[in-house]
C-alpha cells in the first residue's frame, strides 16, 4: 500500500491548460482598519456592522476561501457568487444548477470554482464566464461534499447516496468510488502531503480513506451525534469535526490526531448543532472556530480548548459555514442575514462584526 504520509506527486498536467483564467487580477483595496477597538460586550454584538445588499436571495449554506478580501458562496437560491467584501461588489454570479447549491470550493492552482448541488451534479465555473465549463455526473442523490487536492488534479465528492468519489478534474472522469451502507456523507477533505482523505457523515463516524484505492484504512470511535463537517490542519496532523445536537447535548467540536489515530479533546459550549468548524490560519496562537444553530460563532484555543471569544447574531438563523484568512478577516454564512464579515483582533483578543452582505 505504501506510505500514507509520503508526499503525493504533483500531476504533470495543469488545470490552466484547460483554458481556466486566473482571478489574480482582481484587486481589493484592504484598508488597515482592523486595529480599531471593537464595540461588543461579553462576546455579544452591541453595534451592527454596515448592511450591504445581500448577495443571495435565500439562505447561504456554504463558503470557501479564495484570497483575503474575496468570499466564495453557495446558496439555496441555486447560485454561486464571488464577492469582494473590501469594496462590497459582486465579482461573479453563476447560475446553472437546477436545485439548491450545497457546497462550494476553490482550486487555487487552476483558478477553478466548484459547486455541488441537490441536483446531483458538480459544476466547474470560471471567473468571467457565465456558464459552467465542466460538469461531473455520477451521483444518484444530493451531493453534499466536495474538496480539491493541492495541485488541483483530483476532486473528491460525497453524497447522500453513500458514495465517496474521486474525479479527474481535467476530464471530469470518475476514477474511483466507494459505497458504504448508511454512510450519508456530509463533508470530505484531502489531508495535505499524504495519500489520505478524511470524511464525516450521518452514521456518526469519521473515516480515513487511502485515496489510491478509496479503501477505508481507519474509522475513529463513533460519536453520539451526526458529524456535520470536518477540516484538516495545514500540516496534516489534526482533523476537526463538529456534532449535531440539541439543548446542549452533543453540540461539540472534536479534535482528532490523524497520526496517532486518537481523540485529542472536545470543544464544548454551544447549545445547538455545530454546523461548521475550521482551523484558523492566523499567526501565533493556534485557534479553531465554530459556527452553530445557536446563532453564535466561537473561537477556541486549539490546544487548551478554552473558548476565547464568542459572537452572537440575533435573528440570523442557523450559521451554516465559516472561513478565515491570514489577515484576521472572517466570514460566516446564515439562513436569514446573508453573510457576515468579521474581524478578529489578536491583541485584545476580540471579534468584531464589520459588515453584512
Amino acid at each position: 500500500m505504501g506510505k500514507l504520509f509520503s508526499k503525493t506527486k504533483h500531476a504533470k498536467h495543469s488545470c490552466q491548460n484547460s483554458g481556466f483564467s486566473s482571478i489574480d487580477g482582481i484587486q481589493n483595496s484592504r484598508t488597515d482598519d482592523y486595529h480599531r477597538v471593537p464595540q461588543h460586550e461579553h462576546g455579544h454584538v452591541k453595534m451592527p456592522g454596515h448592511q450591504h445588499q445581500n448577495v443571495h436571495s435565500e439562505a447561504v449554506v456554504s463558503l470557501a476561501t479564495v484570497q483575503p478580501g474575496l468570499c466564495l458562496s453557495g446558496s439555496k437560491d441555486k447560485t454561486v457568487a464571488l464577492y469582494d467584501y473590501e469594496n462590497h461588489k459582486v465579482i461573479d454570479l453563476w447560475k446553472g444548477h437546477e436545485r439548491e447549491v450545497t457546497k462550494v470550493c476553490y482550486g487555487a492552482a487552476c483558478k477553478g470554482i466548484f459547486s455541488a448541488s441537490r441536483d446531483k451534479t458538480i459544476k466547474l465555473w470560471q471567473h468571467g464566464k457565465l456558464n459552467y465549463i465542466r460538469e461531473f455526473n455520477g451521483h444518484d442523490l444530493v451531493v453534499m461534499a466536495i474538496h480539491i487536492n493541492k495541485d488541483n488534479s483530483l476532486l473528491c465528492s460525497g453524497s447522500r447516496d453513500t458514495a465517496i468519489k474521486l474525479w479527474d478534474v481535467e476530464t471530469g472522469t470518475c476514477l474511483r468510488e466507494n459505497k458504504i451502507c448508511q454512510n450519508l456523507i456530509n463533508d470530505v477533505k484531502f489531508v495535505p502531503d499524504s495519500h489520505l482523505i478524511i470524511q464525516s457523515g450521518e452514521d456518526k463516524e469519521v473515516r480515513l480513506f487511502d485515496l489510491r484505492t478509496l479503501n477505508v484504512i481507519h474509522a475513529f470511535p463513533r460519536k453520539q451525534y451526526i458529524q456535520m463537517s470536518c477540516d484538516v490542519s495545514t500540516d496534516g496532523s489534526y482533523c476537526l469535526t463538529c456534532s449535531n445536537g440539541f439543548g446542549g447535548n452533543g453540540c461539540e467540536a472534536t479534535l482528532w490526531d490523524i497520526r496517532a489515530l486518537a481523540v485529542v479533546h472536545e470543544y464544548k459550549g454551544h447549545t445547538e448543532a455545530v454546523e461548521a468548524c475550521i482551523f484558523l490560519p492566523f499567526q501565533g496562537r493556534p485557534l479553531v472556530a465554530t459556527s452553530s444553530r445557536d446563532l453564535s460563532v466561537r473561537i477556541w484555543d486549539r490546544d487548551t480548548k478554552a473558548c476565547i471569544q464568542e459572537l452572537y447574531f440575533g435573528g440570523s438563523g442557523p450559521l451554516t459555514s465559516i472561513i478565515g484568512y491570514e489577515d484576521y478577516s472572517m466570514c460566516v454564512s446564515s439562513f436569514n442575514h446573508g453573510i457576515q464579515q468579521l474581524q478578529y483582533h489578536p491583541e485584545s483578543p476580540s471579534l468584531e462584526l464589520v459588515a453584512c452582505f
